[in-house]
C-alpha cells in the first residue's frame, strides 16, 4: 500500500557544520511538483536538490553536487518509505567541511528520510483514467452525478456533439460510476478505461 502525506512537512539537520533543510509535500501532478520546487527553493544557498514521485513518473536533481549524492538519496528515501505523489527538497548550506561522496549520500538521504518518518501519511487509493462523452444537453446533470459519486474530472474538450472528459476515479468504484455513466446518458455514451495507476510506463530522468 502506498501512502502520501497529509500536509507540508520539514525537518533540519546539521551534519558537520553543514545546515539541511528538508521540505516535503504531498502533490495532485508532476507540474504540482514544479512548483513547489520554484517557490520553495533558496537561492542563497550552495545546493537546493530535489526528488519528487508521481506514480510511474519521477525526476531528482543534484544540483551542482556530485552525481548521485544528492537527488537518487532523496528519491530513494521516498521510495524505501512507500511514499507516491509527494516532493521533497533539501536545501544545503555548506559549512566549510566537505563530507565525501558517502557522507553526502548519507546527509542528503537520511535528511530527507527523517523527514518523511516525521510525517503524518495516508493511504492512497489505485485510480484509474476513463475517456467518456456527453451531449450538450445532458452536461451538467451527468457531471453533477459523476462528481457527487467520487470522479474527478481532468481535462474537457467540446467538439459540436458535446464534451469528452478525461475522468479519475478509484479503481474499486469504477464500475459502478460507469454503471452511474450509463444510466444517466441512457446507454448512449462511451466509456474507455485509458489507463490505471499501475499500468502507466512514464519513466523519471534526472533533472
Amino acid at each position: 500500500m502506498l501512502h502520501t502525506l497529509t500536509t507540508s512537512v520539514r525537518h533540519e539537520a546539521d551534519v558537520r557544520k553543514s545546515r539541511f533543510l528538508a521540505l516535503a509535500a504531498p502533490i495532485e501532478s508532476p507540474e504540482a511538483a514544479q512548483a513547489f520546487l520554484d517557490a520553495s527553493r533558496d537561492p542563497q544557498a550552495t545546493h537546493n536538490c530535489w526528488a519528487w514521485r508521481f506514480g510511474a513518473q519521477y525526476r531528482f536533481s543534484d544540483d551542482g553536487e556530485p552525481g548521485g549524492t544528492a537527488g537518487r538519496p532523496i528519491l530513494q528515501a521516498i521510495e524505501s518509505q512507500g511514499y507516491d505523489r509527494i516532493v521533497v527538497l533539501v536545501i544545503r548550506w555548506f559549512g566549510g567541511i566537505k563530507l565525501g561522496t558517502g557522507g553526502l549520500v548519507r546527509a542528503y538521504g537520511g535528511t530527507a528520510a527523517e523527514c518523511l518518518r516525521q510525517a503524518d501519511r495516508v493511504a492512497l487509493r489505485e485510480e484509474c483514467l476513463v475517456s467518456c462523452a456527453c451531449p450538450y444537453a445532458d452536461m451538467d446533470r451527468v457531471q453533477a452525478r459523476l462528481l457527487a459519486a467520487g470522479a474527478r474530472i481532468e481535462h474537457a474538450q467540446f467538439d459540436g456533439q458535446g464534451v469528452v472528459w478525461q475522468l479519475r476515479c478509484a479503481r474499486a468504484d469504477a464500475a459502478d460510476i460507469e454503471a452511474l455513466y450509463t444510466d444517466q446518458t441512457r446507454g448512449q455514451g462511451c466509456w474507455r478505461i485509458l489507463e490505471s495507476d499501475d499500468s502507466a510506463a512514464q519513466g523519471g530522468v534526472a533533472g
